[in-house]
Parts: structure tokens; C-alpha cells; sequence
């Protein structure tokens, strides 16, 4: 074998791997700031503001800084009000099969839009009757949402002009009198998670109630969860083996800021926890008693989902509480971090 060539031996599991869908979803939010500020106001308010640079140049969406000196920018624009803001298409293509995500759920275009009296263009939906009906240079207006909050949503779209559209009378101008200075937006991913032989292993194990951890093949220490290949070497593990559900803390945060979607009333306390039998510890939640009282050193043990309603996760374990044993010497427990 020359320094060149890398061999890896790879033996097929006895089971199938399990896979699973998953969607990691959060809200963004972000402060606009005066300039995004006002733009977003104006969205609102069936308005589209903009802002000039140093050499005249309207910037729609605006800028914070000016492209050229690197200040600031003030001076706002606003270059349309109403059902007539127009502009025109300076790009396009045609999207013939909408996703969920788009914000049409008919064909349309994504378009550059330059919008008359700016120098810019933007990219807004163009709602047509089809690819034949767009091109380069054709003028558009404006459609606004009928429900408007401050966001770039607030552009349902854009049409030709002319293009027959019964939506315009119900699009009342907002009463909201208040500036926008802040933007939520929803973020989403939806993946398919396929495990590796060992973490499937793994998840079998902890449906059952068991914690399943692997020993390396060049040395005595057992990970958890179990590892394919150790990361210290890259050899393929060995043996698998079964852990205790009890361990010690060996470093905890407490959790005092509320945020969205958290399922548990702050303060609490979540911790890397070093299983008996194992050498690398997980992170999970300690429950059962003041966050204040946790501590490094403190022995828990886990509580268990029951076993009807046990999913191939880490949920198996709803949270650890204390076991109520004499604690480990924290010094011992830290060498594990």
C-alpha cells in the first residue's frame, strides 16, 4: 500500500439503520434599526420608501451605509404610495412547480423589480399567466396583502400592468400607528435523519430502557453514545456495552431566559451527565430539585418516558433527578469535561 492509498474495512450491520424526519424550526427576530425600520414601515402602510447615496443613486430595498463613503444614510425616499406603485421587470425566471415555501401556490416568476424613481431593483413574486406572459423590461404594479404587519410579505406580489386583479379594493391602508423596529421570521428545515449502524444500535437499546455505549478497540474507554469509528483514531470500535442509567454531574448550566417554545418554566438546569461505565458524558436535563442545588459532583439517575410511549431518542429520558447517593469528588468528576 503506498502512503497514498487509505483502507477502510466496513462490515454491513446485522439490522437495517434506522432513519427519522426531522424538522429543526425556530423564530429569528432582529431589531431594524431606523433605516430597515422605515422601509418596513412603509410596507406596511402601502409605501415603499427607499434611501440616496452620496451620488444620487435610490437604493430600494435601502441601504444602511452608503456604498461609496462608507457613512451613514438618511436621507429617505419614498417613490410610490397605494395601488399604483409601478415598476419594472429587469430579470426573471419562471417557477412552473411551487413548493410550500414559495409565496404563491400557482406558477409564477421570482422578478428583479425596479421600481419607478429608484435605481435598485428588488425581488418580488410576479404573479402571470404563464412564462409567455413575462419578459424583460414589461411594467408591473404592485399588489399589497390584505393583512399587512411590517415585513417584506407585505408586497403580496407583483402583477402586469393591466393584469385583471379584483384584490386591490379590500387592501385598506393599515391604522397601525406605531414604526416598525423589529422583524419575527419563522425558520424551518424539514431533513431526513439517517442514523449510523452504532447510533441505531443505540436507539434500539433506549426504547428498551438500556443505555448502550462501545469501547474502542485500541484502548479501555467506553463512548456514549456509541461511535462507528473513534474519533481519536479513526479506527473501527469494538464491543458494545451496556452503562448504568445512573451517573454524576460534571459541569451543569442553569437556564434563567425565557425563550420561544421551551417547554420548561425557567430556572432549570441542563448538564453533562458521566454515566457509570462510560468515559464521555451526555448532555441532558436535571430536574427533581432547585436549580440552585445542583451541583459538580451531584450523582443522578434517569427517569424513564414509559415504556409505551418511549421514542427512538434521547426523549426516552424525560430528564435526571437526584439519586440521593453521597456525591463524587468534583475533581474526579471535572477530569471527564
Amino acid at each position: 500500500m503506498t502512503s497514498r492509498e487509505i483502507v477502510v474495512d466496513i462490515t454491513p450491520p446485522d439490522q437495517p439503520v434506522l432513519s427519522a424526519s426531522l424538522t429543526p424550526s425556530f423564530d429569528y427576530t432582529r431589531s431594524t434599526g431606523p433605516v430597515l425600520g422605515a422601509f418596513f414601515t412603509g410596507l406596511r402602510d402601502r409605501r415603499i420608501v427607499g434611501n440616496r447615496d452620496s451620488r444620487g443613486t435610490v437604493h430600494v430595498p435601502p441601504v444602511e451605509f452608503d456604498p461609496h463613503t462608507r457613512a451613514p444614510l438618511t436621507e429617505t425616499v419614498e417613490v410610490g404610495s397605494g395601488d399604483g406603485v409601478g415598476g419594472v421587470v429587469v430579470a426573471w425566471t419562471w417557477v412552473p412547480t411551487p413548493t410550500d415555501v414559495n409565496p404563491l401556490d400557482i406558477p409564477f416568476a421570482w422578478a428583479l423589480v425596479r421600481f419607478d424613481g429608484a435605481d435598485t431593483a428588488m425581488l418580488l413574486a410576479l404573479a402571470a399567466d404563464g412564462p409567455e406572459s413575462v419578459s424583460t423590461g414589461m411594467r408591473v404594479r404592485v399588489r399589497w396583502s390584505a393583512e399587512r404587519r411590517g415585513d417584506v410579505h407585505d408586497i403580496a406580489c407583483v402583477v402586469p400592468e393591466g393584469y385583471d386583479d379584483d384584490t386591490a379594493a379590500t387592501d385598506a391602508p393599515s391604522t397601525a400607528a406605531e414604526p416598525v423596529t423589529g422583524v419575527v421570521t419563522p425558520i424551518d428545515l424539514s431533513v431526513t435523519h439517517t442514523a449510523a449502524p452504532a447510533e441505531s444500535e443505540f436507539l434500539r437499546a433506549i426504547v428498551q430502557g438500556r443505555m448502550l455505549g462501545r469501547r474502542r478497540s485500541n484502548g479501555p474507554e467506553v463512548y456514549v453514545p456509541p461511535r462507528d469509528y473513534c474519533p481519536s483514531d479513526g479506527v473501527a470500535m469494538g464491543e458494545y456495552v451496556e452503562v448504568a442509567d445512573v451517573g454524576t454531574v460534571t459541569t451543569f448550566g442553569i437556564v434563567n431566559v425565557p425563550f420561544a417554545g421551551q417547554e420548561i418554566k425557567p430556572p432549570y438546569v441542563t448538564a453533562y451527565i458521566l454515566l457509570d461505565g462510560s468515559d464521555v458524558p451526555v448532555q441532558h436535563l436535571v430536574l427533581g430539585c432547585e436549580a440552585s442545588e445542583v451541583r459538580i459532583g451531584m450523582r443522578v439517575r434517569a427517569v424513564w418516558t414509559p415504556e409505551s410511549e418511549r421514542p427512538a431518542s434521547m426523549k426516552a429520558i424525560t430528564h435526571f433527578e437526584p439519586s440521593g447517593e453521597p456525591d463524587t469528588d468534583p475533581a474526579t468528576a471535572a477530569t471527564h469535561l
